[in-house]
């Protein structure tokens, strides 16, 4: 028989006030991976606290910061769920736009103000919570668990999928749930079950040896950004259409269940382009909002530099130029067919123009009829008051590819952050409300998972 929830729901509302002040007194550490600061003391933290709820709890290095380890198997009969979220967060960066100090956490009106409120110690230290009070209120866990907090996803991940290969004797689980990001826009409860790939580049074009005279050599001197314009031209036209040969070879059409869930998902696309200064959307107009986040790949020019860019104008021919641009891969596309395409699209139509490879991850995906689906709906549900909405996959990025392709098992992200959390950004922020919400469903989700 499955635990009564009702218990574990009255500790965390009797410990709310202590669970905020303890998500404050963790807020204010800064583990900023891309300056290298306080790395070391946060790890040694959650290391603490995983011990000190009886986890078997360690600190495994690896050749950037280490990832914290706690591991809890007493249950023969019971599958392995491994909660993953990470410690580092963003830089602060600019100061002067905080309207309080990013390492001092503020309550303001319901929420929390701070750097990685949301983004992600808020969200994993829930988790972590949710453990702990299904410990102190039931004396168990009701199935295994392996809590995973990696140190760099914020610089991209760049040592995780080694870690994964390396240590997989330690991660043996049967599913994956991540609590990262925000929920739906509309505030409602949300279940993720994929994220887009990508792949970023730079593309470099170059002409004389040195800027020139647009009149004395104008028409002589090849212009590199013309050669950078005619190129990127070739690789999407103005219908929408990435024109690249062979790009979309693996990409799959979306399942009658993945429509039916975009289908459903909250949109007031007025009020989109209302917010953003949108006449339009882009190309091609007839695509679903939805679906372009979720079912199609991008291409996407992140920004396109050189010559002169000052007041006024100077009448020179610059001698080199370049594009940094992203793609946003789609199950099945994969990192290495996607560059190797790229790589012979320019070298077909401008040879000259080297292209740098900047970093690559593979998309994921699990499918919305997987049978742990429906124990994380009810779960959510029960903790939350709303069913959730389902999202085959979000637009953006996370390192889900590792346990879903190299792990070989499902992984679901169940978002406890508010949609404006402004993560990565001044004054990120976390509604308390969800926080307590947060801890809430980490319990329950173990309880229906279990069963």
């Amino acid at each position: 028989m499955m635990a009564d929830p009702k218990e574990v729901f009255n500790h965390i509302e009797a410990e709310r006030e202590v669970f905020v002040e303890r998500l404050l007194d963790y807020l204010r550490k800064p583990s900023i991976s891309a300056q290298g600061i306080g790395m070391a003391e946060v790890a040694d933290f959650l290391l603490d606290f995983l011990t000190s709820m009886g986890l078997n709890a360690e600190a495994v290095p690896t050749a950037g910061y280490p990832v914290v380890i706690g591991r809890y198997k007493k249950h023969d009969d019971k599958p392995t769920i491994l909660l993953y979220g990470h410690y580092d967060v963003q830089p602060p960066d600019p100061l002067d736009a905080w309207t309080s100090p990013p390492f001092e956490p503020e309550i303001r009106n319901g929420r929390v103000y701070a750097r990685g409120a949301g983004d992600n110690k808020g969200q994993h230290f829930a988790q972590l919570l949710a453990l702990e009070s299904l410990l102190k209120t039931t004396g168990e866990l009701p199935c295994n668990v392996i809590v995973m907090l990696e140190g760099e996803e914020e610089v991209g991940s760049p040592h995780l999928a080694d870690f994964i290969r390396t240590h997989r004797d330690m991660l043996n689980a049967d599913l994956v749930v991540t609590s990262d990001g925000p929920v739906h826009e509309s505030g409602q409860a949300t279940l993720m079950f994929g994220v887009r790939g990508m792949i970023s580049f730079e593309l470099r074009a170059h002409g004389a040896n040195q800027d020139v005279h647009s009149g004395n050599w104008g028409g002589v001197v090849p212009n590199p950004l013309w050669t950078l314009v005619h190129l990127l031209g070739t690789m999407k036209n103005a219908a929408g259409e990435i024109t690249i040969e062979g790009f979309h070879d693996a990409v799959l059409g979306p399942t009658a269940l993945e429509k039916e869930a975009l289908s459903r998902l909250p949109l007031d696309i007025a009020k989109v382009k209302v917010d953003l200064g949108l006449a339009a959307l882009d190309a091609p107009e007839e695509r679903g909002f939805y679906e372009r986040l979720s079912q199609f790949p991008t291409l996407t020019i992140n920004g396109l530099h050189g010559g002169y860019g000052g007041e006024g104008s100077k009448t020179v021919l610059p001698h080199e130029a370049f594009a940094k641009c992203d793609v946003r891969l789609v199950e099945a596309q994969n990192v290495e067919d996607i560059f190797s395409k790229v790589e012979a699209h320019v070298k077909k139509h401008a040879p000259g123009v080297e292209l740098i490879r900047l970093g690559g991850m593979e998309p994921s995906k699990t499918s919305l009829e997987h049978p742990f689906a429906a124990a994380l709906q009810t779960a959510i549900e029960q903790a939350q008051g709303e069913k959730p909405l389902l999202v085959p996959a979000m637009g953006g990025s996370l390192p889900d590819y590792v346990f879903t392709k190299i792990l070989g098992v499902p992984a679901f992200v169940v978002p406890y952050a508010n949609h404006d959390e402004a993560n990565h950004a001044p004054n990120e922020n976390l509604e308390l409300s969800r926080f307590i919400k947060g801890i809430r469903t980490g319990a329950a989700m173990l309880l229906h998972l279990a069963q």
